[in-house]
């Protein structure tokens, strides 16, 4: 016969000072779950969605999978499009985006700054970049430029001083910010736009760092992948964008494994935790527990009981945990070395969070109640 199931709930309400601080530490412990799962989940979708399948990147030989040490000549945009068959060209404009990128250190007009992603692009680069959507402001004329929805949390500065109509400085220029925009959660969005030949005469560059191409899709890239290696007196690689993000994904990889390591570090805690937690709250029912015994209840349902109590406290802190997670922390900035990507509480981390609390409530419950029940009716009944 098992115990009723409003007997678990209404022993949890006997006790409301503990079963406050149990809810409270168990909530903290699936709020961190969630959140660490969320940076993963950031930082793999950021990369992921980065990557056009139909852009090519074209860049130096030496570089890598470091663009920004990347330096080809300047007259490589009109040799590649020339040169080759197949790249998208619509009313005499070739969807080719030469491009400078480069990390630089950025200073707002109050003071504050840090190092910022540049990318220094022309008109074409839209039809190029397919993500960006331009979300206030214009497109930056000269001396101006237009920040990412993330370039704030890049440079670690209030976001209010990069809103449209103030002014950074970087490369020993003064810059007014134009626009913002959007990139559907990619990598642009914690870049600052510039105009290209802006950029040249600031830092006195006359070479380039990429050509980003578009290619009509289901094409192939193996042409260009031909150009460069027959030209090379350029030294230049063709990389889909996609196989670079892929690359990145590969890079980062020690990164995410040291997240789910903490994961389950967390994890751990929150079991010792929760455990002993149960082990003083059932150190305190000892004489329930043996009286339940005496009446006829079998050890297997009081195991079932008090198992149902704390995988509901789970499952209470587990709800707490996920509304908090959702309107709260999901889409925080989160500074990193690629950039800055939003925090990612999708279904997956609401899965694994609340999929951990529940089984911290079940186990946690599980070694101290087998203890209580293993002793003596006799001796338990006499306990005080």
């Amino acid at each position: 016969m098992l115990l009723p199931w409003e007997y678990g709930i209404r022993n949890l309400a006997r006790r409301p000072v503990r079963s406050g601080l149990t809810l409270v530490a168990l909530s903290i412990v699936v709020l961190l779950i969630m959140v660490v799962v969320g940076f993963i989940r950031g930082l793999e979708v950021s990369l992921v969605d980065s990557g056009d399948p139909d852009v090519v990147l074209i860049y130096s030989v030496s570089a890598g999978e470091n663009i920004e040490s990347s330096a080809i000549a300047a007259r490589t945009p009109g040799l590649l499009t020339s040169s080759v068959a197949g790249t998208v060209d619509r009313y005499g404009v070739t969807f080719a985006s030469p491009e400078i990128y480069l990390g630089t250190r950025i200073v707002t007009e109050n003071g504050q700054g840090g190092l910022g992603l540049i990318r220094a692009v022309t008109e074409t680069s839209p039809l190029v970049r397919r993500q960006v959507r331009l979300v206030e402001g214009t497109w930056p004329g000269r001396g101006e430029v237009m920040a990412g929805k993330l370039s704030a949390a890049k440079l670690g500065s209030d976001p209010s001083q990069l809103s449209v109509g103030q002014k950074i400085t970087f490369e020993g220029q003064e810059w007014k910010i134009s626009g913002r925009f959007v990139a559907e959660g990619t990598a642009f969005e914690s870049e600052i736009w510039c105009g290209l030949s802006d950029f040249q005469a600031a830092t006195k560059r006359q070479d380039i760092s990429l050509v980003a191409l578009l290619l009509p899709p289901q094409s192939s890239s193996s042409e260009l992948t031909l150009f460069c290696k027959e030209r090379t007196d350029l030294e230049l690689q063709a990389v889909r964008e996609t196989e670079f993000y892929a690359a990145l994904q590969q890079y980062y990889r020690p990164v995410r494994l040291l997240a789910w390591l903490v994961v389950l570090l967390v994890s751990g805690a929150g079991l010792f935790a929760g455990m002993n937690m149960m082990y003083g709250a059932i150190a305190g029912r000892i004489r329930e527990i043996a009286t339940l015994q005496a009446v006829g209840y079998r050890r297997r349902s009081i195991l079932l009981s008090l198992i149902q109590e704390g995988v509901v406290m789970a499952a209470a802190a587990s709800l707490l945990a996920g509304v908090f997670a959702l309107t709260v922390l999901n889409g925080h900035a989160i500074r990193f070395t690629m950039g800055a990507f939003a925090l990612r509480i999708d279904s997956f981390a609401l899965v694994v969070g609340c999929g951990a609390g529940l089984l911290l409530g079940a186990l946690g419950a599980l070694p101290p109640a087998v203890k209580a029940l293993r002793q003596s009716v006799a001796v338990c009944l006499k306990a005080i």
